[in-house]
C-alpha cells in the first residue's frame, strides 16, 4: 500500500478532494500542478505552466488541461472536471475514479463499467514537457481515448477570454501538432508515441471558474480554447504516452523517456522522503545559475528565504554539491550588492536589513554540518566582508551603534519577514533595535572572530571578539524584560512587549548571549502562547492585535499574514532550541510536535508544506502551496534528530 493513497470515497466528495493539490516541478522553474481530480481550482494550476523569458519574468500557463473520454459501443464517458459558472461541475469524471496513489508518480484508477485505466503524470527534469502514460488495464471490447487539451496561452497571474487575436493555425508534427495563439509564445507540441488523429474542432470553453480565487477576493473565471481531439484505439494492456512541451520529441522515444524519468524520482513512501521530493522542486537552474525558488506557485528567488532554506534543502539531505552550486549564485548577488552595483543575478531582496546576516548564517550551518575548515577556505573571506561592511556602516539600513547593537529603521517599509504591507505601510513596523537581527549580528561576529583566529589574524578576531562581549551585553539589557521573555524590537520608549517567535531566533543559535536558563524561560513561554501542531504562531493569543484566520481579500490576509498565522519555518528553529536545551531528553518531544506536520502530507499540497496555517483551529493551510523555508526547517531538525539517534 502506498503512503500517499486516496480511496475512492474521498475522491468522489469534492468537498474534500479538491483542496489537495499536487505539484510536479522541473529544474527550469517550470511546473505542473492541479488538484488530485485534476480540476484546476487556482489560475496557478495548469499542465503545463512555463517560464517565458521572451516575454517577462512571469511563469504562463500553455497547456491547462487534457479531458480524457471513453469511448465504447459509441457511448462517450468523459474523465474530465471542471467547474463552470454558479458553481456547477462538469463532466464530473470523479466519478469514475477508483483511487489515486503517489508513490514515485501521480497515479489514478478509473473504472468506466468493464474499462480499468490508469493514468500516470511525469514532468521531465531538464525539458519543459508534462508526460501522461494511460494505461488500458482492462476492457471487454474494442476501447477509444479521446484527449481534448485546454489552451490558455497567458500568464499564471491572469485570466484569459474569447477574442478574435488567439491564432487557430497548427502544424502537424510526428504524431501530434504545434501551435501557439499569439505571436511572442512558443509553440507548444502536442504528441503520442502511437499515431492518434487530430480532429479539428475549434471552440472557446466559457465561463471556467478557478474557487481558490474565488476565496481570495481574486477575478475568477475565464475561457478556455480547445482546438480539437486526438483520438486513438487502445487495447487491453497496452501503453500510450501523451506529451505536451516546447519542443518537438521522437514519439518512439516517449516509452522509454517516461521510464527513464520513473526511475529518478526518489519514491514518496514516508514523512521525510516527501519533503526530500518537496525539497528538490526549490530549485531552478537556467543561464547558468542555481537559484532556490522560496515556492510554489507564484513564489521567485528571493535573498532571505534562498539563505534561510539553502541549508536544509541541501545539507539536510546530504546533497553539498547542491548547496556550493546554489551558494556561487548568491554570492555574486552579496558582492553586487555590497559593491553598490546592480544586482547581476535574479534574486530579489537582497537590500533587506537582514539578508547578509542570514547569509552568514547560512554559511555557518555549512560549517556545522559539513566542516569548519572546508568553510572557512570556501566562505570565510565572504563572511568577514560582510562583518566588515556592517561594521563600518555601509549598509544603507544598518547602524551601529557605540552599544555594539545594530539600529534598523522599520517604519516606512518592512525590515524583516514579517514583511506585509497595507497601503504601502508595514503591517508590523518593527524598527529600532530588532531582536532577531541582533542576536544574528552577535552570532556573525562570534563566528567571524572564529574564522579569523583560525587564519592566525589575532588581532583582528580580537577586536571582534571585543565588539561581539558589547553587543551581548547590550542585547541582553535592551531585549530581557521582566517577565522572563524578549522584546521583539526597541526603539527608544517605543518597544514591543508583544510576544512573538522571532526571540525564538535568538535561542537557537550557536552562538547566543543568553544563558541555558534564559532560554529554557523563553522556550517555555513560546510554549505556552505560540506552538502550535502546525508551526509557531506569529503572534500571541493574549494580544489585542491577535488575527490568527488567513482569509478574505487580499487587505484582510495581510492584516493576518504575521499576527497570529502559524509557521512551519519557526518550528525549526523551536525545536532546534528545544535540542540545545534539553538534549536526547527532549527528543520525544520533538517528535511529537512532528506528527502534526506529517499530517500534511495528505492534505492542501499533497507531499509538502503549505505557506503557513491558521493560528486557531482547525489550523487550515493557506498561501502558496509549497514553501521552501518550511520543508528546509523540518528536514534541519530531522537532520539534527538523526545525529542524536545516532550518537
Amino acid at each position: 500500500m502506498s503512503y500517499l493513497q486516496f480511496e475512492k470515497s474521498l475522491m468522489t466528495n469534492l468537498q474534500e478532494a479538491l483542496p489537495k493539490e499536487i505539484l510536479r516541478t522541473n529544474r527550469s522553474g517550470a511546473y505542473s500542478s492541479s488538484s488530485i481530480v485534476d480540476c484546476n481550482t487556482r489560475k496557478y494550476h495548469g499542465l503545463l505552466v512555463v517560464p517565458v523569458p521572451e516575454i517577462d519574468d512571469k511563469n504562463h500557463v500553455l497547456l491547462s488541461s487534457l479531458d480524457e473520454t471513453v469511448i465504447q459501443h459509441g457511448a462517450e464517458f468523459n474523465l474530465g472536471l471542471h467547474r463552470y459558472a454558479g458553481g456547477v461541475f462538469s463532466p464530473n469524471g470523479h466519478k469514475y475514479i477508483r483511487e489515486c496513489t503517489w508513490d514515485k508518480i501521480p497515479t489514478t484508477i478509473y473504472r468506466v463499467g468493464g474499462v480499468i485505466l490508469k493514468k500516470e503524470k511525469v514532468f521531465q527534469h531538464f525539458h519543459n514537457r508534462v508526460l501522461i502514460r494511460y494505461t488500458l488495464l482492462d476492457a471487454h471490447s474494442v476501447t477509444t481515448l479521446r484527449l481534448r487539451p485546454f489552451l490558455a496561452f497567458r500568464a499564471a497571474d491572469e485570466l484569459t477570454h474569447e477574442n478574435s487575436v488567439a491564432s487557430r493555425d497548427y502544424q502537424e508534427v510526428d504524431n501530434g501538432i504545434k501551435t501557439s495563439m499569439y505571436q511572442g509564445y512558443p509553440d507548444l507540441y502536442m504528441q503520442t508515441n502511437k499515431h492518434a488523429e487530430f480532429i479539428f474542432t475549434p471552440s472557446w470553453y466559457k465561463g471556467i471558474e478557478y474557487p481558490k480565487d474565488q476565496e481570495l477576493g481574486y477575478d475568477y473565471s475565464e475561457d478556455l480554447y480547445v482546438p480539437g481531439y486526438f483520438e486513438f484505439n487502445i487495447k487491453k494492456g497496452e501503453s500510450v504516452v501523451f506529451a505536451a512541451g516546447l519542443e518537438e520529441i521522437s514519439t518512439r522515444t516517449l516509452k522509454h523517456t517516461f521510464e527513464e524519468e520513473i526511475d529518478v524520482h526518489t519514491p514518496r513512501d514516508n514523512f521525510e522522503h516527501c519533503l526530500v521530493n518537496a525539497a528538490h522542486q526549490f530549485h531552478n537552474k537556467k543561464d547558468g545559475e542555481h537559484y532556490i525558488l522560496a515556492g510554489y506557485p507564484w513564489f521567485k528567488a528571493r535573498a532571505r528565504d534562498t539563505f534561510i532554506s539553502l541549508p536544509g534543502l541541501t545539507l539536510a539531505t546530504d546533497e553539498t554539491k547542491q548547496y556550493i552550486s546554489a551558494m556561487k549564485t548568491a554570492e555574486k548577488a552579496i558582492h553586487d550588492f555590497m559593491a553598490g552595483e546592480p544586482i547581476s543575478v535574479k534574486i530579489y531582496e537582497m537590500e533587506a536589513p537582514d539578508v547578509l546576516l542570514w547569509a552568514v548564517w547560512c554559511i555557518q550551518q555549512y560549517a556545522r554540518i559539513v566542516d569548519f575548515n572546508d568553510a572557512k577556505s570556501r566562505y570565510g573571506k565572504l563572511v568577514t566582508s560582510i562583518v566588515d561592511f556592517i561594521k563600518g556602516g555601509k549598509h544603507p539600513n544598518l547602524f551601529l551603534h557605540e552599544n555594539g547593537l545594530l539600529y534598523t529603521d522599520g517604519r516606512q517599509k518592512p525590515a524583516t519577514w514579517m514583511n506585509s504591507t497595507i497601503d504601502g505601510h508595514p503591517v508590523v513596523p518593527r524598527t529600532g533595535y530588532i531582536v532577531e537581527i541582533n542576536a544574528l549580528w552577535y552570532n556573525a561576529l562570534v563566528f567571524a572572530s572564529q574564522i579569523r583566529e583560525a587564519d592566525l589574524k589575532t588581532d583582528s578576531a580580537a577586536d571582534l571578539k571585543a565588539l561581539a562581549e558589547t553587543c551581548g551585553k547590550s542585547f541582553r539589557e535592551t531585549f530581557i524584560n521582566d517577565y522572563g521573555y524578549l522584546m521583539d524590537y526597541v526603539d527608544g520608549y517605543n518597544m514591543s512587549w508583544e510576544v512573538r517567535p522571532n526571540m525564538l531566533i535568538a535561542t537557537s543559535l550557536e552562538n547566543t548571549p543568553l544563558s541555558l536558563a534564559e532560554r529554557k524561560t523563553i522556550f517555555d513561554i513560546c510554549t505556552k502562547e505560540l506552538r502550535t501542531p502546525k508551526g509557531i504562531r506569529s503572534l500571541s493569543p493574549k494580544s489585542g492585535a491577535y488575527n490568527p484566520i488567513y482569509e478574505g481579500g487580499q487587505r484582510e490576509r495581510d492584516a493576518a499574514y504575521h499576527q497570529g498565522t502559524a509557521w512551519p519555518f519557526m518550528l525549526g528553529f523551536y525545536l532546534e532550541t528545544c535540542m540545545k536545551i534539553y538534549r536526547r531528553s527532549g527528543l520525544s518531544f520533538v517528535d511529537r510536535c512532528l506528527i502534526g506536520l506529517e499530517e500534511e502530507m495528505f492534505y492542501h499540497g499533497i507531499g509538502t508544506l503549505p505557506e503557513l496555517f491558521d493560528g486557531n483551529p482547525p489550523f487550515h493551510g493557506r498561501g502558496a502551496l509549497s514553501f521552501a523555508m518550511n520543508v528546509a526547517a523540518i528536514l534541519r531538525v530531522n537532520k539534527l534528530l538523526s545525529k542524536f539517534y545516532n550518537y
